[in-house]
């Protein structure tokens, strides 16, 4: 498998909406403070540092976990690194660095991975996976819930202003992204899997994942000016039943006991907005179940505003919300269906690892046990 140009513009693509929402976040909190309103910019701010406090954590244990695997000790410049919230900055620089080389320097000639013991490319698809792995984690834990907050804020007032219509753009950008990157580079990272190509596959995995969230984070925002302690407790319950999941499935993601616990948090709380298959397991009737669920939360909580309308919203307002809810979820399920039903990759036959002297090469990486759809 190699690392090609393209891979490479997308992994810059990656920093620069990383670098953007990171900017637009602090622009909104700043602006929030400046206008006096302390809660909100407490709640933007929070987002962001629970978002990347996690963040740094898996980066820092995995680069302990490479060091160890590699019989190198541990070094403090990574610690300290990683303790002035700039693990995802470090990543970047070493993977863009190493993917320039390969991509665009690398010698065809020299692509003799029997011989050599490290295949550069292979070294920096891992690197590039790590990166997507961490990006999703920080778009669920951060941009997620910054997504239902400035829609709520924007609803409330009726109207937004500059910084708030930037961080719902960045913030749509940065999920949209993430996810289908962390994708494409999961699947292109392990040999036994077929990769995700052409642009339909893509676009329509993309559409599947956006309406969906769209039709949720809408639900969850009109459920929140109805009660804002119902919200809560949906969500609380929501976080709960996704945490006994990744406990009942038994992950083993994490080499530390306290980083796999803290693992199994993360992916209760991503369950929280979108469907995800955490063991690489058959997920038919999990899936079915889980958007099953989905579609009876988000009439119910249709329902429930229609019999009981908030005065906050005249019917101009509200119903036009309602339609798109709707048409979000029923096109979300319709992109959902025709992905899984003739464009995901396990319709064709399943890639087999590359061989040497006969002997099948063992996927010795984390990312077996990480999210796989």
């Amino acid at each position: 498998m190699k690392y090609t140009k393209s891979n490479f513009m997308m992994s810059v693509v990656g920093i620069i909406i990383y670098i953007t929402d990171l900017i637009v976040d602090i622009w909104v909190s700043v602006r929030f403070f400046h206008e006096g309103q302390y809660v909100f910019g407490v709640l933007t701010v929070s987002f962001m540092l629970v978002g990347t406090l996690v963040v740094q954590c898996f980066s820092y244990s995995w680069y302990k976990a490479d060091l160890k695997k590699a019989g190198q000790e541990s070094q403090h410049r990574f610690l300290l690194l990683h303790c002035l919230q700039g693990g995802i900055f470090t990543r970047y620089w070493f993977a863009l660095k190493k993917g320039y080389h390969v991509a665009f320097k690398y010698s065809s000639k020299t692509d003799n991975f029997i011989e050599e013991q490290i295949d550069p490319h292979k070294e920096v698809i891992d690197e590039v996976t790590d990166l997507s792995m961490l990006r999703l984690f920080e778009t669920y834990l951060e941009g997620c819930p910054q997504l239902v907050f400035q829609l709520y804020t924007c609803l409330e007032h009726g109207q937004a202003n500059t910084s708030q219509y930037a961080a719902l753009m960045v913030s749509c950008c940065a999920i949209s992204w993430s996810t289908v990157d962390y994708q494409i580079s999961l699947r292109k990272s392990l040999p036994d899997k077929n990769v995700l190509t052409g642009p339909c596959p893509k676009l329509t995995y993309l559409f599947y994942k956006f309406f969906t969230l769209l039709s949720w984070m809408l639900s969850v925002v009109l459920l929140l000016f109805l009660n804002v302690n119902i919200a809560l407790y949906l969500l609380s319950f929501l976080w709960f039943l996704g945490i006994l999941w990744a406990f009942k499935n038994q992950t083993k993601f994490c080499a530390s006991i306290s980083m796999e616990f803290l693992y199994r948090i993360v992916v209760g709380f991503v369950l929280i907005f979108t469907f995800f298959n955490i063991q690489g397991q058959n997920t038919k009737c999990p899936m079915s179940c889980y958007y099953i669920v989905r579609v009876l939360a988000t009439l119910g909580i249709l329902i429930v505003l229609w019999v009981c309308p908030l005065s906050i919203f005249n019917s101009d307002y509200f119903i036009p919300i309602s339609i798109i809810i709707a048409l979000a979820l029923i096109l979300g399920i319709i992109f959902l269906i025709v992905y899984y039903g003739t464009l995901h990759p396990n319709k064709s036959k399943e890639r087999k690892p590359d061989e040497i002297d006969g002997k099948p090469v063992q996927i010795e990486c984390r990312m077996k046990y990480f999210l796989m759809e």
